[in-house]
């Protein structure tokens, strides 16, 4: 009998694709269902929007999930919920795979945060005419500043401010725009987006020229998946890395996004 040598590139090759397996199936354990089911906030434009007419969804988390599914090899379902707290439970309660939202220190608990990848700048909308210039003069006592039922600036507002009142409204832009002309509230604060739209047909508002801080944007996972964890983390510093994110963030067209830096491990907001 003959012995044939097996050439060394071969053997390089089959080794390669051995060696893949088990992190190609370690990575396609985040949908074990077989399609990627992805959240997110809808009313949040900085994560992403839904034409009326059409149903297309577009944006930084639209483009993520896309990515995330095709590297894995499946399809993707991409749903809009209502609230931060629809996004946890939803990934929580096993109705999706992951979920896009701010981390917020009291949302920690029932799922996983990953490291940070994206930053939303937070400011105010005032009246054209009010004395309030700049974020230092908001916390000021005899003011009232309005923030969204649980929306990270408001959370932000509960526990740093000391001196403005503050009020949790209801996310009605119609209300919102009337107790500012009321002047039944002095500010309302929201990312920079929101209150960019806000502005639309609505002359006598202004926006401030700065920022109360960047929110972090996380991808959140079921508790205690540590390898899902890790393959969403290991995803993000690639599309940081390769330049995927930035452009992402370029091609949404949002006002205030930055592509949070390396290394930004630990999600966390401002002291």
């Amino acid at each position: 009998m003959r012995n044939f040598a097996i050439p060394a590139f071969v053997i390089a090759v089959c080794a390669a694709v051995l060696s893949a397996q088990p992190t190609m199936a370690a990575d396609r354990a985040i949908a074990p269902g077989g399609t990627l089911r992805a959240v997110y906030l809808a009313s949040n434009p900085a994560q992403a929007v839904q034409d009326r007419a059409s149903g297309a969804i577009r944006g930084v988390s639209a483009d993520l999930a896309r990515e995330l599914a095709r590297r894995i090899g499946m399809e993707v379902e991409i749903k809009p919920v209502a609230d931060p707290k629809a996004v946890i439970n939803a990934v929580s309660g096993d109705e999706a795979d992951i979920g896009f939202v701010a981390f917020e220190p009291s949302r920690a608990g029932t799922v996983e945060f990953s490291q940070t990848y994206m930053l939303v700048r937070q400011s105010f909308l005032v009246l054209e005419e009010s004395g309030i210039r700049a974020i230092a003069d908001i916390d000021r006592a005899g003011q009232k500043i309005a923030g969204t039922r649980n929306d990270s600036i408001t959370l932000f507002m509960k526990r740093k401010f000391c001196h403005a009142a503050l009020l949790e409204i209801d996310n009605n832009p119609a209300e919102i725009r009337r107790l500012l002309a009321a002047k039944e509230i002095d500010a309302f604060g929201a990312n920079r987006q929101r209150l960019t739209n806000l502005m639309k047909d609505a002359p006598g508002l202004r926006l401030l020229p700065d920022s109360l801080f960047g929110v972090p944007q996380t991808i959140i996972v079921p508790k205690g998946r540590a390898e899902v964890l890790s393959t969403v983390n290991r995803f993000i510093d690639d599309v940081r890395a390769s330049g995927f994110l930035q452009r992402s963030i370029e091609s949404s067209g949002v006002i205030g996004l930055e592509a949070a830096p390396a290394g930004s491990w630990q999600p966390s907001v401002p002291d």
